[in-house]
């Protein structure tokens, strides 16, 4: 059945991955690449690392106290991302942050992120869903630098 045309669908993933995280714990690993990411406008404040291994996402790993929608969207794009290389993570990425600005993007490629695809119809949650997206494209940013 195809996710966006099942609302009930939706709100099983969104609170499944709200209820029952992937990845969430840190590691304090040397190897890892943190950041935090925060929401002034409400309770979100996620710590989040990555480890990434010859150009390939390796593990991603957060921690934190967030809504419903950072909270799924971060454990969705955890999984969605893991294993992937950093040109494919930053396209997925990329068409994920066009997906919640309301601009063309490839939906094929978000899997179970496009349940946040009506996301626009509450502006104020679009941060929300944007957290983890930010914090990965900085660390992997970080990561060019390095």
């Amino acid at each position: 059945m195809e996710i966006l045309e099942d609302k009930e669908l939706r709100r099983e993933i969104i609170l499944d991955n709200y209820q029952n995280p992937m990845n969430k714990g840190l590691l304090n690993d040397p190897h890892y690449v943190r950041e935090n990411t925060n929401n002034e406008s409400c309770i979100d404040n996620l710590d989040i690392e990555i480890k990434v291994s010859n150009d390939v996402i390796e593990d991603i790993r957060f921690d934190g106290e967030a809504c419903a929608i950072s909270t799924s969207a971060t454990s969705i794009m955890i999984k969605m991302l893991v294993g992937k290389s950093v040109n494919e993570a930053r396209k997925i990425l990329q068409n994920y942050d066009n997906m919640i600005e309301e601009k063309p993007y490839e939906r094929g490629l978000l899997g179970e992120l496009v349940v946040f695809d009506e996301i626009y119809k509450q502006p104020n949650r679009k941060k929300c869903a944007l957290l983890p997206r930010d914090a990965i494209v900085k660390m992997l940013n970080r990561l060019d630098e390095v």
